[in-house]
């Protein structure tokens, strides 16, 4: 039997592939119709979601923002996809919507009313991808605050989740959602509660004043790679987006899922998303062209501002032709894109950046035809035991290449639907119905969870 993969679209609400190309149109992102046609896209070839990564940070050098960020636009600017997300649901029937929200800058109750409101606005179609927050060291400063060590912002994302699970779960039980106007009753008094909660980081009492939607608590994503980060994705998460090469995938994937199964959760329940790049064309000579045009308009100083910014780590005053020293990279954010650089075989910090120039956080992309990158796109989920991609943009900013060329061979293989599919977006991603699982830990917070099977 084919395995249906999943299909989630990457973005931020900023630029995207290789702006200074003529034919890159992520210069309009702060036009409402550049989001509005690309959702409607996606919406109609059938893509389960569109997925809009953020953070309130950026490169920082020297104690400040680079020039050459500013000029490059490198991981800068950026605006706030969450204003997009309501728009976005109007014009389109089926596709997820995904947004980040980060649990350093967030508070719990603003998150679970955020949510549950777009729960409402979207019939059910939200997704939260739960983040400590990227650049933190831009971050913090912006906000006036101490860098929280590393672990320690993953205690805090567990604690703050649980919190928002308790608002979502258990406030409102199904029959106290009643809307009987000749009773005049709203809400029934018996079955709508406030929460209590006394965590490590975080203390609430009181009630969501949104009432449940579709879905109730949206679909919780993650996507950190260090050992922290599995471990809250285990725990949590429905879905897990990871970046690396295929031996690290597999391994990332299995701790996983094992670590899901150490938390009572039923591991096949988490859909482990692969971040790939598809350059594709008609032909193979033709993707290798737009790949030699898309590295053509990045340099090494370039790839060195963009690691700083995922890692804090000022590459260029590292001996290039050494590996990176452990005891130099040390650091609290981004371990992820250090860690992989570091053990036996490690890469001189010439090579470090020579691979960012090229591939940034992802691995290497799939190049060639439409039957070319399907057929290595196979490898590696039948290697990695992948459930699906998140797709990057292509150098345009957008996603035509790979809506016009991979998905109609993705539907010719069997690989995604002839016909979109309707329903929530955790039903779309595998789900029994629309709400958490009998596993998942926010199920413990129900009070009436026959109701919700």
């Amino acid at each position: 039997m084919t395995q249906r993969w999943r299909i989630g679209m990457f973005q931020c609400a900023g630029l995207m592939g290789s702006w200074k190309l003529p034919d890159n149109t992520s210069t309009d992102f702060l036009d409402l119709g550049h989001w509005l046609e690309m959702a409607r896209r996606c919406d109609r070839a059938g893509v389960d979601f569109l997925f809009f990564a953020d953070d309130y940070g950026y490169p920082v050098l020297s104690g400040g923002i680079p020039p050459a960020a500013l000029r490059g636009a490198i991981q800068f600017p950026k605006a706030d996809p969450t204003m997009l997300l309501s728009a976005l649901a109007a014009v389109t029937d089926r596709l997820g919507l995904v947004t980040t929200l980060s649990t350093q800058v967030e508070a719990p109750p603003m998150v679970a009313r955020k949510m549950a409101t777009l729960d409402h606005l979207t019939r059910g179609r939200i997704g939260w991808n739960v983040v400590t927050g990227a650049g933190q060291n831009a971050s913090a400063r912006l906000f006036g605050r101490p860098l929280v060590e590393h672990d320690l912002r993953y205690e805090i994302a567990a604690d703050h989740v649980d919190l928002c699970l308790k608002l979502w779960e258990g406030c409102w039980d199904e029959s106290g959602y009643v809307v009987d106007r000749a009773a005049g009753i709203y809400a029934d008094p018996e079955h709508v509660r406030e929460i209590e909660h006394r965590g490590p980081h975080f203390a609430a009492n009181g009630i969501l004043t949104v009432p449940p939607g579709p879905q109730r608590t949206p679909v919780l994503f993650q996507a950190g790679a260090s050992a922290p980060g599995r471990d809250l994705a285990a725990r949590y998460a429905e879905a897990v987006f990871l970046s690396a090469e295929p031996e690290a995938l597999r391994s990332q994937i299995a701790d996983i899922r094992r670590r899901a199964e150490d938390h009572g959760r039923d591991p096949a329940g988490i859909r482990c998303l692969v971040a790939g790049t598809f350059i594709v064309a008609e032909t193979e000579t033709a993707a290798r062209r737009i790949r030699e045009r898309t590295l053509a308009t990045r340099t090494l100083a370039d790839a060195a501002v963009a690691y700083a910014f995922f890692t804090g780590l000022d590459l260029t005053t590292m001996d290039p032709d050494k590996p990176l020293d452990p005891a130099a990279a040390q650091t609290q954010t981004g371990r992820t894109n250090v860690e992989r650089f570091l053990g036996p075989g490690a890469p001189t910090v010439r090579q470090i950046l020579e691979e960012f120039q090229a591939n940034s956080v992802m691995g290497t992309p799939f190049i060639g035809d439409p039957q070319q990158v399907v057929d290595a796109a196979e490898e590696t989920i039948e290697f990695t035991g992948a459930d699906g991609f998140l797709v990057q943009p292509d150098h345009t900013g957008t996603f035509d290449s790979f809506l016009d060329l991979v998905m109609p061979e993705l539907t010719a293989r069997g690989h995604i639907g002839a016909a979109p599919e309707a329903g929530t977006l955790r039903e779309r991603l595998g789900g029994a119905g629309p709400h958490l699982a009998a596993t998942h830990p926010g199920a413990a917070y129900r009070r009436d969870s026959a109701e919700l099977v």
